[in-house]
């Protein structure tokens, strides 16, 4: 069952090796041993329990948009009118749209937020047309990325918070 004790997992040593992957996913378990200070089989474990608990979903490489020919990130906000079984039809259709790089379903106002990887700005037009028909959508341009990426870390205040209870 993912989640199941996840979070016994996560002492320092587990921390570390997630430091480590989140880093870079494709370091060897030997490499991360030696930079955690543990085996290979103990990191091959840790990471597989990890894995079976869900802390670990998936590995992939980062890829900057503009480089592979997506000049163009967005941020859309999708405002469903309708009930449910709209927002159901929204779902599917945002699943089906290869310009999606990711989409939360969130609280507020808003129904869904994406992130969308485009090559013009007649590109976006067309996005937003195919969104409409489910509400209304809203649209931030990404102009520069300050912080792209962060890993999660022990340190996070969610975490030392926890740890003052």
């Amino acid at each position: 069952m993912p989640f199941a004790d996840g979070h016994k997992l996560l002492d320092s040593l587990g921390w570390s090796i997630l430091e480590q992957l989140q880093q870079n996913a494709r370091l060897s378990f030997a490499e991360v041993g030696r930079r955690v200070g543990l085996s290979t089989p103990a990191v091959t474990e840790r990471v597989r329990k990890m894995e079976e608990a869900g802390i670990i979903s998936g590995y992939h490489a980062a890829v900057n948009p503009a480089a592979a020919g997506f000049p163009i990130v967005v941020y859309m906000r999708l405002a469903i009118s309708g009930g449910e079984n709209m927002v159901s039809r929204a779902t599917l259709a945002l699943k089906r749209i290869p310009e999606v790089l990711e989409c939360h379903r969130v609280t507020g106002t808003d129904s869904f937020i994406l992130r969308a990887g485009l090559l013009s700005v007649a590109h976006l037009e067309s996005l937003i047309d195919r969104l409409t028909p489910f509400g209304m959508t809203s649209t931030s341009t990404v102009l520069s990325s300050p912080v792209p990426y962060r890993p999660l870390r022990p340190d996070h205040p969610a975490n030392t918070a926890k740890a003052s209870r």
